[in-house]
């Protein structure tokens, strides 16, 4: 599987965490499924907009491209985002790009002007197989460089001649640097072959650079190039696109400083990966507050019943449980579908644990708590949500309160007092003036107790 990086001029915003999350979740399923994976995403760190930014900040270029690179890594670990098997910079694999290039030039499909190299796109009979469009109707200079010098306004550049002051590296041609579609081709087939299973990226990319992805690859090695093609949907902010020119640019780090990274996490699963998806502050707390309801469930089994959660697992029973999350993942990787039989889960275990406050254990619920928690931990695993344990994540959130364990504590028993006295305006005080803290109050059997609310 190779999936397409960022470019490496800036923090990264919330469509790349879409992609990533989204081919993180499949490179899990497949893993879980048994199958040996071999997952590539690039970083393109030599390009003109890594080059603009390094003069807007009178840095060189490769200052700016480490620095990104590292942001970039550090929101993808932030996100639970495994790494995938390689994760190549464009700048490590000039030769193999190079040797793509020199293969195009001997076959044909390509032509040197001046030192820039460009790929001659109506010699490839296929131009347009991905993305459907005509090539007798694509009207230049929309999606493609604008040079006049070309023999076609569609032909695309495979190698650029160096201007002052810009990086370089020896070609054929000259001194210069890759065009951005040649990359992929390059590493692609440097890490995966020449025939891959599975290529993905969002959905803008589908024109025109997996289009000349495949044009450059097949013209290269006459062999198919991708057998499956995934692309994300994008992401947009309170029901607008996402662009610089509405300055509506959502960072990653944005979002986490607003709201836990498993919260934007299972946002981004719970919609299916080739939708557009909404980006809201609603939709974040209605994930935070699904957490939340996911967590205290876990704790609630734990706190109450331990023995019985932590008897032996019915495998069989297991099985046809986790059954509803494997078809809902085998159908095109449905993660919105096994978000939501995860909650019909938790919704069972509370009504399980309801009655079995007043009516005891019966056969039913020793058998169905240790299976539904064997049953979280392995949709943990694909999903890469649910799989903390609740006091890990109500400790996190702890962190971020703005009221000391302490001080909920010495309000609480001013509480109690108040109630006792029959004084129900002042525990009804309190209980707002937590509320408004981010503390929310449940009054039990056992005594009150306190959580945390969603942001």
């Amino acid at each position: 599987m190779y999936v397409c990086g960022p470019t490496v001029y800036d923090l990264s915003h919330i469509g790349h965490a879409r992609s990533a999350v989204a081919f993180d979740v499949i490179y899990r399923y497949l893993k879980y499924k048994g199958f040996n994976v071999k997952y590539t995403r690039n970083y393109t760190d030599i390009d003109d907009k890594i080059i603009n930014r390094a003069n807007k900040d009178g840095v060189s270029w490769k200052e700016i491209a480490e620095r990104y690179v590292k942001a970039f890594d550090e929101d993808m670990a932030a996100l639970g985002v495994e790494l995938p098997t390689y994760c190549p910079k464009a700048t490590e694999t000039i030769k193999e790009m190079i040797d793509v290039i020199q293969t195009l030039f001997d076959k044909g499909f390509a032509y040197a002007l001046d030192g820039d190299v460009y790929y001659s796109v109506r010699k490839f009979k296929g131009y347009g197989k991905l993305s459907g469009k005509n090539i007798e109707e694509l009207e230049s200079g929309a999606r493609v460089e604008v040079d006049e010098r070309k023999e076609d306004p569609l032909d695309f550049a495979l190698w650029k001649s160096s201007k002052p002051g810009e990086p370089w590296w020896e070609s054929p041609w000259g001194k210069g640097r890759p065009g951005w579609h040649i990359e992929c081709s390059a590493m692609s087939q440097k890490f995966l072959g020449e025939t891959i299973d599975i290529h993905g990226g969002g959905k803008d990319l589908i024109f025109p650079h997996h289009e000349n992805e495949i044009a450059q690859s097949e013209a290269a090695t006459g062999k198919p190039f991708v057998r499956y093609w995934l692309h994300n949907g994008f992401v947009n902010i309170e029901k607008e696109k996402m662009s610089k020119s509405l300055g509506n640019i959502l960072t990653i780090r944005d979002s986490l400083n607003n709201y836990s990274a498993e919260a934007v996490r299972l946002f981004l699963l719970s919609s299916h990966y080739r939708s557009p998806i909404d980006y809201s502050q609603e939709s974040l707390r209605n994930a935070e507050a699904e957490l939340d309801r996911f967590y205290e469930t876990m704790e609630r089994m734990e706190r109450d019943w331990p023995d019985v959660v932590n008897a032996e697992v019915n495998e069989e029973r297991k099985k046809l449980v986790l059954q509803s999350i494997i078809n809902a993942m085998d159908d095109d990787f449905n993660t919105a579908s096994a978000v939501g039989f995860v909650f019909k889960e938790v919704s069972r275990v509370n009504r399980l644990l309801d009655s079995a406050k007043t009516t005891g254990v019966d056969k039913e619920v020793q058998e169905v708590l240790p299976v539904i928690r064997a049953f979280f931990k392995e949709v943990g695993e694909i999903l890469g949500v649910f799989n903390r344990r609740p006091e890990e994540y109500f400790g996190e959130k702890k962190a971020r309160l703005v009221i000391s364990e302490e001080e909920i504590k010495n309000l609480l028993l001013k509480r109690d007092e108040a109630k006792k006295k029959k004084d129900f305006k002042k525990a009804d005080d309190i209980r707002n003036e937590l509320d408004k803290k981010g503390i929310v109050l449940e009054d039990t059997s056992k005594g009150t107790i306190w959580r945390i609310k969603a942001v």
